[in-house]
């Protein structure tokens, strides 16, 4: 009864937080404004970043995307998530569009829409302070560069012959190439010279340029929605007619980069230059603390409980005399230990819609960490139900007791003791795991330390309180351990 109050409780807390974390859906009346879904990084400044003062989504990007969502009519709502999980969020109609400095090229021109271009820019080589012997594409040629996988500008290394080592974004890449790990990375020439200002790293330079073309950003949308393209296309000339398109390009850049022959020289003053380390981490602690109060404890607790269920099932499917349920069973935990997790979750979250089988973040996360904590768990818990001496059973039935009440308790009761300290290793392993919650649009405790280290630039602090809350959290789990196996240890023979 007690359990299942729990588990009652939890669903129902976990009911309550999707329908928090979730983006609302237009309502079905006439006049409510179409919700319009916009992903972005929130991690590329001076495009789209966290304000440090606020904590709140701004840059370039962003101002643009409010005043085409102000012109269009639109309910604009964001969603963050690393660049090479944005198309396929807009592929599984997770969002409705990207604005995030997405370059038009060939490639991306088959498969998706583009709007009115909105920015122009050009490509530069960035190499460390004494590598003097590249400064052009071509010198690139036999060399490792550090380029964001699905971005335009791996396109651009791989033509010129690179070697290309991909990262998740550009500070990750500077700092392989300042441990000279790469030679070189190409990126778009604004964002470098954010990076420069913001950083101050004298490390590293901008060697050359990309080549001679002029690059388009637009925005990006799905070739099912030509409607939504349209009206984006009407609201930025609406934008451009007015100045309103150029006043924003003036606040970031000194200069009119949505026009081509305003793209050459920028001023760009750094998007967070006035913090010390200290600051930053002071700033980082709490929407960290809310991301693990709000995501990863959350998330682990109902997986952990939800996987124990499952792994339950499985366990005595494992040891039944039915052929088919054993069989089953071996298959289910079979795939789930022989798969990694981050598929098992990319299955489910990005796989999944493509079959018309759509959920939230949160509950496409907790499935895949619930199946995959049933199939390590469940092995677990057979081998301490089958450690339980025979003559318990036999026990059991001298006194009346059928195959279920013997299990149930005489048997379960005392496995449980056995299975507590295997079954803590896989609940540490879980908090851990919960990280990769962030590449599905789960703001948990990882992601916001990945927003606050790519605009300031200071890994190791914000990396060292991320690895500092998991401690905590896991520390904490151990405790409780030891009184739980007292507790549970009146019921070992």
């Amino acid at each position: 009864m007690r359990l299942t109050r729990l588990l009652v409780l939890l669903l129902v807390g976990w009911a309550v937080l999707v329908g928090l974390a979730s983006p609302a859906s237009a309502a079905s009346r006439d006049d409510t404004p179409r919700v319009v879904r916009v992903g972005t990084e929130g991690t590329y400044p001076p495009f789209t970043y966290r304000d440090p003062a606020t904590d709140q989504l701004t840059g370039f990007d962003i101002e643009v995307m409010k005043a085409v969502g102000e012109q269009a009519g639109w309910d604009v709502r964001f969603v963050e998530a690393p660049f090479d999980s944005l198309f396929p969020a807009l592929d599984a109609k997770r969002i409705d569009v990207i604005a995030n400095q997405v370059t038009i090229n060939p490639e991306r021109s088959a498969r998706y829409l583009f709007s009115t271009p909105y920015t122009y820019s050009h490509g530069v080589i960035v190499t460390a302070k004494g590598t003097d012997d590249i400064t052009t594409l071509a010198d690139l040629k036999g060399r490792t560069t550090a380029q964001t996988s699905s971005s335009n500008w791996a396109q651009v290394a791989r033509e010129a012959g690179a070697k290309v080592q991909y990262v998740q974004d550009f500070g990750p890449g500077v700092e392989l190439l300042v441990q000279g790990r790469v030679d070189a990375i190409v990126n778009d020439n604004i964002a470098v010279l954010d990076y420069l200002a913001s950083s101050g790293n004298d490390q590293v330079k901008i060697a050359g340029d990309a080549g001679d073309e002029t690059l388009q950003q637009a925005l990006t949308f799905r070739q099912s929605d030509p409607a939504l393209q349209q009206e984006a296309d009407q609201a930025l000339a609406a934008l451009a007619k007015d100045g309103r398109l150029a006043a924003i390009s003036e606040k970031y850049f000194k200069a009119d980069v949505t026009v081509e022959k305003g793209s050459g020289d920028v001023s760009v003053k750094g998007s967070d230059t006035s913090r010390s380390t200290w600051q930053v981490v002071q700033d980082t602690a709490w929407p960290m603390l809310r991301g693990l109060l709000v995501g990863t404890v959350p998330l682990t607790v109902v997986c952990f409980v939800l996987g124990l269920a499952i792994a339950l099932a499985v366990a005595l499917a494992r040891i039944s005399s039915v052929r088919p349920l054993r069989a089953a069973a071996r298959g289910y935990i079979s795939i789930i230990r022989g798969t990694p997790l981050l598929v098992q979750l990319f299955l489910i979250f990005f796989g999944l819609p493509q079959v018309g089988i759509k959920l939230d973040p949160y509950v496409a996360a907790g499935i895949a960490f619930s199946l995959n904590v049933g199939g390590y768990a469940a092995e677990i818990l057979r081998a301490a139900i089958l450690s339980v001496s025979r003559g318990q059973y036999e026990a059991a039935t001298v006194i009346g007791m059928d195959s279920w009440q013997s299990m149930r308790r005489i048997v379960l009761p005392q496995a449980a003791r056995i299975a507590v300290p295997p079954l803590s290793n896989t609940l540490l392993s879980l908090v851990k795991d919960t990280s990769l919650a962030s590449l599905v649009l789960v703001p948990e405790l990882f992601h916001e330390a990945q927003i606050a280290a790519a605009l300031s630039t200071e890994y190791l602090p914000l990396y060292a309180l991320a690895a500092l809350y998991y401690w905590v959290v896991c520390y904490l789990i151990t405790l409780a351990q030891g009184p739980l196996e007292r507790r549970l240890g009146r019921y070992t023979a």
